[in-house]
């Protein structure tokens, strides 16, 4: 068999854990895990600091939670979508829109990502991926 010189470079370099296999696609995985990271401390924040605001200020804290609970959802919904499969993403994205699970399918969902990144040899700190280190 003859090399076509005009065929396109092949790429032996695929990401592991990732739909497309598009190492490019990493990117998108630590942009959204850091999304996730922000939503899940958000999160805990509100539901510590229900007790210790007046009772006359809660409406306002349920607005905040209901954007944190939107964000993750979007969040959710994207990283499955990169790591899984549309079908999944509904799911985990519908199971962020209930209380107390949704917090769990945010830590669920969180390590899938920090799995992913680690075995693509991506560094995972508290903050997330290490950006300098993404193609």
């Amino acid at each position: 068999m003859s090399d076509n010189p005009y065929q396109s470079p092949l790429t032996e370099s695929r990401a592991v854990g990732i739909r497309s296999g598009n190492p490019a696609d990493l990117r998108n995985v630590a942009r959204y895990q850091k999304g996730v990271l922000v939503c899940i401390l958000v999160y805990i924040l509100l539901i510590v600091s229900q007790f210790f605001i007046p009772e006359s200020l809660r409406p306002v804290l349920a607005f905040v939670a209901l954007g944190v609970v939107v964000a993750g959802t979007v969040f959710v919904f994207m990283l499955a979508i990169a790591m899984h499969s549309v079908g999944v993403g509904i799911l985990l994205g519908l199971l962020t829109l209930l209380p107390c699970i949704g917090l769990i399918t945010l830590l669920v969902v969180n390590g899938q990502a920090t799995n992913v990144l680690r075995q693509n040899g991506i560094r995972v700190g508290l903050l997330g991926a290490d950006m300098s280190q993404l193609p």
